[in-house]
């Protein structure tokens, strides 16, 4: 799951809960169940797990607790944008946070954040990412024009969902602004079929290999896609779970 991405779809918009009584609610019945939460600082770079001690409602705050090492606060402290994710009652809940402040609470280092004006309660399946197999990559083909002339960029999917899917972009040959449109990409599905979609680019992660290569990892958005090319991204997320199923029971 893509979390840096996912606050920013406007896909999860119908899932976002306003109602400031309602965000209370949801944030305090995962403090009360001592519900694990990641927090993702540096656009995805970094990542904690951490809790929720207290919603304070008269301040409209949100006490979070620690990093077990000083080095990760500190970079919690630095961030300019925070982002939250966790599972409530099977329900995935998404909330972000501008930035976090230091604070004592009960004697022990904590975080403060403001309270969040929206959580996302997202129930949906299709948008669950699955990362896709190495051993049987999966190719999206991008047309770019340029100057009049169309060339083909092949990159490799890292993980799909019915609302997108992220790429890689070993050359770092496509344009990764944010709201850019690629029309007719092709994503090849083994065993599912060929789609052909419009990609809206979200987001852009660049990556440093343990070899020194650097390469992009960009999130991109299905944008009106039609029910059949829905039907087949998801008949092969199944085909992918159901293969990674029988590998975690060992009848793969």
């Amino acid at each position: 799951m893509t979390l840096v991405s996912d606050h920013d779809n406007d896909a999860l918009n119908p899932y976002r809960v306003n109602s400031r009584r309602e965000v209370i609610a949801l944030l305090r019945s995962i403090g009360e169940r001592n519900q694990l939460v990641r927090m993702v600082i540096n656009h995805g770079v970094d990542t904690i797990v951490t809790s929720i001690l207290k919603i304070d409602e008269a301040n409209n705050t949100v006490l979070l607790d620690c990093a077990p090492t000083a080095i990760m606060n500190q970079r919690v402290l630095d961030s300019k944008k925070l982002s939250f994710e966790t599972v409530l009652e099977n329900i995935r809940i998404l909330f972000t946070s501008p930035a976090a402040e230091s604070c004592i609470y009960e004697n022990l280092p904590a975080f403060i954040i403001p309270l969040p004006e929206s959580v996302i309660r997202l129930q949906r399946r299709e948008f669950y990412r699955v990362p896709t197999p190495l051993t049987t990559p999966v190719s999206c083909t991008i047309p770019v024009t340029v100057d009049g002339v169309t060339t083909e960029v092949v990159t490799t999917l890292h993980n799909i969902s019915g609302g997108g899917i992220s790429i890689v972009d070993e050359k770092k040959l496509l344009d990764a602004t944010q709201g850019l449109t690629y029309k007719n990409c092709k994503i090849d599905l083994p065993g599912s079929g060929i789609i052909t979609v419009t990609l809206q680019v979200r987001n852009l992660l660049e990556l440093t290999l343990t070899n020194g290569k650097s390469i992009n990892r960009i999130g991109c958005e299905f944008t009106n896609p039609s029910n059949g090319t829905l039907a087949v991204v998801q008949k092969y997320i199944t085909k992918i779970e159901r293969e990674q199923n029988a590998k975690a029971t060992g009848l793969g």
